[in-house]
């Protein structure tokens, strides 16, 4: 059985794989024999900081066959499976990479999310594609995709739909909202009001609505794709913690590197990016075969040794003083909640799947960490003042707790 037919170099789950700026420094101080369990291979962390050339297309090569100690007796998932969901797999990263230049860790973190079907945090400063990247998702499984431009004046009714009297009939009707769509991108969330964030919450843990005292289910699947800008804070509204814990993964952005920018340019030159992704003009799947690959992820199994692990981390982000330094641990203001555990276990699973395995390792747990993390531990003003990120936090706990 082939491990990993299709997964990038820069894409094998490594420790010190960051997936910002501030990761990459915060990971480079991770000692090596810590971050590599026993009877493991040494997987280089050149590609986290050296990018590809991205005027090669994405090649996709096998990954070294990792210890067997995390094997199930039996396979939960058949070889026939296993092919069928890496070669979906692969369309979508296919249509990824067709549509956006670079921005590995954004295509890794959108597969997990819609293998798990849980929703997505990106943070990043303008233009760096993440409309297009989720649009090319949505084209990708032939979903329906739905934009919403958050404002300060826009209110829930915008958001889930409203009633509408018909004069011609006396009585009224109900208009569904651009919410009930398979991809939801919102838009600079943080610009919409308090009252109008509130009525996403309903909609991302409940997949519903409530329109004139009737429920609307939404389509299978649903998944948020909220973004936000971090440098321009005047007339926003701070995300509440209660919903930024609904989101599985928080996906921090980066500036393209020069030769990554420079494909950009001849893409646009060329006319590649001229038409916006559809269905006619990117690689594509059945909307079927993702609630296969969500079935077959949950399938993937996970050793109770893993399980434990992943306790022990979140654990430690209570109670951060009896494991890490105290110099350190005295940033943290809240610690992050059972959400946490159960988002390292989908997203383990996801990866694994991704990877070409149908049982979980550790390095699964750690690929995606900050993603994970960073939204969920809660930091104090000290930690504002002195500029430390959770993503150092986050390091120093993987760094602490012994790997299984």
């Amino acid at each position: 059985m082939n491990p990993n037919p299709f997964i990038s170099a820069d894409q094998e789950p490594a420790p010190a794989q960051s997936d910002s700026l501030a990761d990459n420094s915060a990971s480079a101080a991770m000692p090596e024999a810590q971050s590599q369990p026993a009877n493991q291979p040494q997987l280089s962390t050149e590609s986290a900081v050296q990018p590809q050339p991205a005027a090669t297309p994405t090649q996709f090569q096998p990954a070294a066959q990792p210890a067997t100690q995390f094997q199930p007796a039996s396979a939960p998932i058949s070889d026939d499976e296993l092919a069928a969901a890496n070669q979906n797999i692969r369309t979508v990263f296919d249509a990824f990479s067709s549509r956006v230049v670079g921005q590995e860790n954004l295509r890794t973190a959108l597969m997990v999310s819609l293998m798990t079907g849980g929703h997505i945090l990106l943070e990043s400063v303008p233009g760096l594609a993440k409309t297009t990247a989720v649009q090319t998702l949505a084209a990708s499984v032939q979903g329906s995709f739905k934009r919403i431009q958050c404002t300060p004046d826009l209110l829930p009714s915008d958001i889930i739909g409203t009633q509408i009297y018909d004069y011609n009939k006396g009585e009224f009707r109900t208009e569904l909202g651009p919410v009930h769509a398979n991809f939801v991108l919102l838009d600079e969330i943080n610009r919409s009001s308090a009252k109008t964030q509130s009525a996403m919450l309903e909609a991302m843990q409940e997949k519903q609505t409530s329109i004139g005292g009737q429920r609307y289910d939404l389509p299978k699947p649903f998944i948020v794709l909220a973004t936000q800008n971090p440098i321009e804070q005047e007339g926003t509204y701070e995300l509440p913690e209660a919903q930024l814990d609904r989101f599985l993964l928080k996906e921090v952005l980066s500036y393209p590197a020069p030769d990554e920018e420079l494909e950009i340019l001849k893409r646009i030159e060329s006319g590649k990016l001229s038409e916006a992704p559809n269905n006619s003009n990117t690689p594509n799947i059945e909307l079927a075969a993702v609630e296969t690959l969500q079935n077959l992820a949950q399938k993937v199994y996970i050793d109770d040794a893993i399980k434990n692990y992943i306790v022990k981390i979140v654990s430690a982000t209570r109670n951060p003083a009896s494991i890490i330094p105290s110099e350190t641990a005295r940033y943290v203001q809240y610690g992050a909640s059972p959400r946490a555990s159960i988002a390292f276990q989908q997203v383990a699973k996801a990866l694994a799947l991704i990877n070409g395995r149908n049982y979980v390792i550790p390095e699964d747990v750690k690929q995606l960490r900050h993603s994970v993390l960073r939204h969920r531990i809660i930091l104090n003003f000290e930690a504002i003042a002195d500029q430390v990120h959770p993503e150092v936090i986050i390091d120093s706990i993987f760094n602490a707790v012994p790997v299984p």
